[in-house]
């Protein structure tokens, strides 16, 4: 019986490995040889969020996820976002939600963003906070190295390797709902005075993550907020308020200042930790260039939006409703394609394929590094 249990035992040990190893699936690819990011650690909201909201709060309805996916994948989207497409750029793993227990996978890294996350924290719209996700990130770590030391074969194939830690990409994309919860509630000059409070959270997480061992960073400003759908459709822009594409001028303004202090300070914090690299992407000229070009490629009134779009409806692309006693979920327009923006406030998966294809390449960074040489500088930073 004691014999009949051990080879049971093992026969599950081994059942195990190959169905780990099979859930990796062909995206899953090893570090290439020489200078590549073995692992992302992806901090933000809900515009990189890969489920960890949808893990928390129930999971998003569909059409969510219908091109790519086929499904809900727990992303505010159609499809894939631009965390996505910088894993595919580096040939790793889409990032699975650190809070998200069913069918994870962190051997390549893990993703702490959560959508509704602020800067700091703000209470009444969503308790995870930066400070939050970094925490979470320091209790992933310890306890993967302690796991790894423990020589486990199911761990090992499931957790990055100890010194992965200092060799991965980190990635950050917050502070848009910082600043809109404040355009709510605030007037336009307050919420300017926040700024550097939020800066000065942010850049000491930053500093927390490099006495961490993170010497790589990829940084994105916020978007114009003040060309969000779900904010200009409701509340048009005032007279002289409204750019050439009928956005609020003023919300994208303090955008800017907002984007503005971040460069700076990242600029400031290079000149502290000389053997790091710190990417700033400048996603808001990105999205503002594609904005002002919408037609040249191939999308329409950027001021539209796709899912929840019909304006007879009160249900959110986000929501689901029971009417007559069915279940009724936002409608999605026939061809997200034409649409850059999804849901009113985030990106179909065409528009972030197209703000990849122009962002990876370093066009829109400072220093203007691609994507898939930046661990070529980090290596020869300082």
């Amino acid at each position: 019986m004691i014999m009949e249990a051990m080879a049971i035992g093992v026969a599950l040990i081994a059942f195990l490995s190959v169905f780990t190893a099979m859930k990796l699936g062909s995206n899953q690819s090893s570090p290439t040889s020489g200078c590549g990011f073995p692992a992302i650690f992806n901090f933000g909201d809900s515009n990189s969020d890969t489920g960890a909201a949808s893990a928390m709060f129930g999971r998003l309805p569909p059409p969510n996820g219908r091109t790519f996916f086929g499904k809900p994948s727990g992303r505010y989207s159609d499809g894939r976002l631009l965390i996505d497409f910088v894993a595919e750029k580096l040939e790793l793993p889409y990032l699975s939600a650190y809070l998200d227990s069913m069918g994870t996978n962190f051997r390549h890294g893990a993703n702490f963003a959560l959508g509704g996350a602020t800067i700091k924290p703000q209470p009444l719209i969503n308790r995870i906070h930066l400070s939050e996700q970094l925490s979470q990130f320091e209790q992933f770590k310890s306890r993967a190295i302690e796991l790894y030391s423990q020589g486990n074969q199911l761990y090992a194939m499931s957790l990055p390797r100890p010194e992965w830690f200092s060799k991965a990409l980190y990635t950050t994309y917050i502070g848009q709902n910082d600043l809109h919860a404040g355009l709510i509630s605030l007037t336009e000059e307050q919420v300017r005075a926040s700024i550097p409070g939020l800066i000065d959270h942010f850049a000491s997480v930053i500093e927390k993550l490099y006495h961490e061992g993170a010497r790589a960073f990829w940084i994105h400003n916020i978007g114009p907020i003040g060309c969000l759908p779900y904010i200009v459709i409701p509340s048009p822009p005032k007279p002289g308020n409204a750019d050439l594409n009928g956005c609020i001028k003023s919300y994208n303004e303090v955008a800017e200042e907002f984007n503005k202090q971040l460069r700076d300070r990242v600029t400031q914090l290079r000149t502290t930790f000389r053997d790091a690299l710190l990417v700033y992407v400048d996603i808001y000229k990105a999205k503002y260039t594609l904005i002002s070009e919408a037609n040249q490629h191939g999308f329409v009134n950027p001021l539209k939006y796709c899912c929840g779009h019909d304006e007879d409806s009160s249900i959110k692309c986000w929501d689901a409703a029971v009417v007559n006693g069915t279940k009724v979920y936002g409608a999605s327009c026939s061809n997200p394609s034409e649409y850059i923006n999804w849901d009113g406030v985030h990106y179909t998966e065409a528009a972030n394929h197209w703000l990849s294809d122009r962002i990876l390449d370093g066009s829109f960074s400072d220093p203007p590094v691609p994507l898939r040489e930046a661990c070529l500088k980090c290596a020869h930073a300082g």
